[in-house]
């Protein structure tokens, strides 16, 4: 009788225990896929009679509104969960220091004060009006490495420069978001949590004094009939003159609003926030005829009267870092640019819908093609490559799954353009044969129709009816073909950051250690192959052995804000000015790598 009571009472106990776990297993939220079950999804999902496929495969791959779609089942995974813990290595954050070590001494060495160095002839280069670009492109990264006697260095320059004179013509977009991009980031991370880094808090404010001064120049650039800057100006010691452009692409209009805001919350000056957010209205609100799919507009305005004057684009060069800053901008002031966020979806919509393809020799994969009107083009360029951080950044901001996953999908294609490589690095251009296409090469004719749930702010098409390029790999290409569903159209490597960037914001928003992995696999990879005896040189074909490092003769300044930072960021401790998974984030990073403080 009384083993009889016991047994009961241990059933009755184990079913208890029972019904806690199920009932744990029902609320809690499900994690952010993994590599692994990623993979798993797109397997099943994308081989399998059918499966997903989307944009011009001609189905839905990542409906708006939170949801996963086919891809990982009915039920969304928690945008705000994560896997275990941020985990510093620090063995690794050390190896990317010494290399930003031995960049620096060479650049200072051989180039300095000169805007780079030529690492081929040891020799400096000039290309960015000689203010000594790699300097202050490199200063907050200085910072956040804790290296004060090489931040002593920058502060001691930066006071120095006389942006008034150049022998060359100002291109606006760069000088921006290199110049006042790095100053501003330095600036406030000394000011912020970097402010126990050893410095002279006179030159500190001598800095952002300095990225007003240039700002005061840049100006100019706005006085055209319509307020939209002309990216040229031509520098003689007085006052900028325009250059006399007609046009100017959506890239240069749209990427000067961040560094622009923060200088007018720094000054207490609103001009600066003013004249770039009013020219920005000529793209938040696009000319009709400029849009060949909700969202997505043409690369260049006409400067005299605002009208977009071309239907070519994508999330590459001329277009970028336009939809790059839309969301940033949300992050940057929530309360202020709503508008700009709505922006953003519209045009991730849009993407996921109308451009997202799958290689036919890799339907698990998932790339962004570019368009020209309504025919698609399934080319991409390294520079592309930054667009799945972006979505995982605004996924994740936003609460909105869809976009993460397809942020990850894009992060992983990009990683097989360098996985498939002899060097392991990725080349400047490639191109793929879209599983729409079938056995036919050639031009085939899609229906893509809007089929997604727009949100409300976006704008429904009731179907586009779309040319697709089919092309097929040229001679001599079969091996890469066969590594990894692309072929080269350009296989330059000009160290480039954007692979490593979409990686970090893949760690840093899932936590999956396997970023890590391949933010350290790349790394080792640059450090193997474009290092020489002062610096990294570009490289001439990244699928040969040693990646013909000899056919260039440029270290670029955004080497060292972006491609080190990220590389370290990566591996380095957590803080405020890293990316937040909790989609709470002090800091912004504009197109250049630099942090920028919110408002």
């Amino acid at each position: 009788m009384i083993m009889q009571k016991h047994r009961r009472r241990t059933i009755l106990i184990c079913l208890i225990i029972l019904f806690f776990i199920l009932g744990a297993a029902i609320i809690t939220p499900v994690v952010i896929l993994t590599r692994r079950h990623f993979e798993d999804r797109l397997r099943n999902d994308g081989r399998e009679g059918g499966g997903v496929s989307g944009g011009i495969n001609g189905g839905n791959i990542f409906p708006p509104g939170g949801q996963s779609g086919g891809i990982i089942g009915p039920q969304a995974a928690s945008p705000g969960a994560v896997h275990g813990s941020y985990v510093p290595n620090q063995a690794r954050a050390n190896a990317v220091r010494e290399a930003f070590q031995f960049a620096w001494q060479g650049y200072r060495t051989h180039a300095f004060p000169h805007d780079e160095l030529r690492p081929g002839t040891n020799t400096p280069g000039d290309s960015r009006n000689g203010w000594g670009a790699t300097a202050v492109d490199a200063f907050d990264l200085a910072v956040i490495m804790r290296l004060p006697d090489v931040v002593a260095d920058m502060l001691n320059f930066i006071p120095t420069i006389d942006f008034t004179r150049t022998p060359t013509q100002v291109n606006v977009f760069e000088t921006n978001i290199r110049y006042i991009g790095g100053m501003l980031a330095g600036y406030d991370l000394l000011k912020g949590p970097f402010s126990t880094v050893p410095h002279d808090a006179i030159k500190r404010e001598q800095v952002l004094k300095q990225a007003v001064r240039l700002a005061d120049l840049l100006c100019s650039a706005f006085n055209t009939p319509t307020g939209l800057p002309d990216n040229i100006l031509n520098f003689n010691g007085g006052r900028p003159t325009i250059n006399g452009s007609t046009t100017a692409s959506i890239a240069t209009i749209g990427s000067l609003v961040l560094e622009w805001a923060r200088l007018s919350h720094l000054t207490n000056d609103p001009k600066y926030a003013r004249l770039t957010q009013t020219a920005q209205q000529f793209l938040l609100k696009p000319s009709p005829g400029g849009e060949p799919f909700p969202g997505l507009i043409g690369q260049y305005l006409r400067l005299a009267d605002g009208a977009i004057v071309d239907t070519k684009g994508g999330w590459g060069p001329e277009s970028d870092s336009f939809y790059e800053y839309l969301i940033k901008m949300f992050i940057y002031k929530p309360s202020d640019f709503g508008n700009y966020r709505d922006r953003w979806t519209t045009a991730a919509d849009s993407s996921m819908q109308y451009l997202a393809s799958r290689p036919a020799t890799r339907p698990q994969s998932i790339l962004m093609a570019h368009f020209d009107g309504n025919h698609v083009l399934p080319i991409g360029y390294h520079l592309d490559c930054f667009a799945g951080g972006n979505f995982l950044l605004g996924g994740n901001v936003l609460k909105q799954q869809n976009y993460i996953d397809f942020g990850l999908a894009l992060t992983h294609s990009c990683r097989d353009s360098y996985a498939g490589t002899v060097t392991g690095i990725g080349p400047e251009a490639f191109a793929w044969y879209p599983q729409t296409c079938g056995s036919q090469p050639g031009i085939s004719t899609v229906q893509l129709k809007a089929n997604l749930t727009f949100t409300p702010h976006s704008k429904a098409a009731a179907g586009i009816q779309a040319t697709v390029d089919c092309s097929q790999p040229p001679p001599g290409q079969d091996d890469y073909f066969q590594r990894s569903g692309l072929w080269i159209k350009a296989g330059s490597y000009n160290l480039r950051p954007e692979v490593l960037e979409s990686y970090y914001y893949a760690y840093r928003i899932t936590k999956d250690p396997i970023y890590q992995d391949w933010a350290w696999e790349a790394f080792q990879a640059i450090n193997t192959n474009a290092r020489l005896a002062a610096g990294f040189n570009v490289l001439g074909n990244v699928d040969v052995h040693g990646g013909a490092n000899d056919q260039g003769n440029n270290q670029e300044s955004f080497f060292f804000a972006e491609t080190l930072k990220y590389a370290y960021l990566i591996f380095a401790e957590d803080g405020p000015h890293q990316v937040n998974y909790q989609g709470q984030n002090a800091f912004v990073f504009n197109t250049e790598g630099h942090p920028i403080q919110v408002a």
